[in-house]
């Protein structure tokens, strides 16, 4: 069974692209371009990419039998290049800023990657011809590319932007040394074990800079709770780490009793310090895993090391 255009059409759409404007100059030096998915990359040695273009294109003869073509990959912002191209127009370049590339074929500004080549083969293939360019020179920037998936635009790295994040994760020290433990200035009129917010080198590397800029030797020990606090769309993971006994650069060590944590302003901070205040006494150790209101603790000889 031979499948209608409009059927096989929809059912290439599946297939998530990128988009292109194929641009090159005809005999007289005028630009011309034409917007393609068509795309792809065929060998790294000799550089190759291919593009195909419609046989029905007014533009087709320019393309096959001139020097060669520029590929220019748009990038998130510019989904109307991407429309003017894809148009029947006396002239797609007006209000469109290019220049020559080092090949000598246009490259449209503000494109997230463009490829400069010499025609080096064409290859009829039933309703198109495909361009196969050696690539001259090339260069990616920054910009998101743009994408089409069914027919429509996909802009992911505006959506992704726009969607909301993720709980930002916290690391919470708990530097004990003789009883005590090391309380900082939570900015707010009161007290908290010093925090940071995880980055992208992770959980292990920021608690470590944490500990460094205290100026304490101490190392990462056991997990003694993780929990999600609404309040503040956040997510805790607080670690036992032993120190020694001495002057920080920011900070004082209290006693570990309820009085001595009792200046603490967050709630969940305060109750959990004062859990491992009645536990030390015992030695039995425990793992809170909940929210800032509820949760449970899980009992068990060893921890888990972070």
């Amino acid at each position: 069974m031979t499948p209608s255009p409009r059927a096989l059409r929809d059912a290439f759409g599946c297939f998530m692209t990128g988009v292109t404007v194929v641009t090159t100059l005809d005999q007289d030096g005028r630009p011309l371009g034409f917007t393609a998915n068509s795309f792809a990359s065929v060998s790294l040695d000799p550089p190759l990419l291919l593009v195909s273009i419609a046989n029905s294109s007014a533009n087709r003869a320019s393309f096959t039998k001139g020097a060669g073509f520029a590929v220019n990959i748009l990038s998130e912002n510019q989904k109307d290049i991407s429309a003017t191209f894809a148009r029947p127009s006396d002239d797609r370049f007006a209000g469109v800023y290019w220049r020559r590339g080092p090949v000598g074929f246009p490259l449209i500004a503000g494109a997230s990657a463009w490829f400069d080549c010499t025609l080096h083969q064409v290859i009829p293939a039933g309703d198109h011809s495909i361009l196969i360019g050696l690539i001259g020179a090339f260069e990616a920037t920054s910009h998101p590319g743009l994408g089409y998936y069914r027919g429509a635009y996909v802009t992911q790295a505006a959506t992704a932007a726009q969607m909301p994040a993720g709980p930002d994760v916290v690391i919470s020290a708990i530097l004990e040394a003789e009883g005590r433990v090391l309380l900082v200035d939570d900015g707010r009129g009161g007290l908290s074990v010093p925090m940071a917010k995880v980055g992208p080198r992770g959980v292990q590397a920021t608690l470590m800079d944490l500990i460094d800029g205290l100026g304490l030797q101490a190392e990462a020990g056991m997990i003694y709770a993780v929990y999600e606090d609404s309040r503040l769309g956040t997510q805790h993971i607080a670690l036992r780490c032993p120190t020694v006994l001495s002057q920080p650069k920011r900070g004082a060590f209290v006693e570990l009793s309820c009085d001595g944590v009792s200046d603490i302003t967050d709630p969940a901070l305060r109750i959990m310090l004062e859990r491992l205040a009645g536990e030390s006494r015992l030695g039995n150790y425990g793992i809170y895993f909940g929210t800032h209101e509820t949760g449970r603790v899980q009992r068990g000889s060893e921890g888990l090391i972070a």
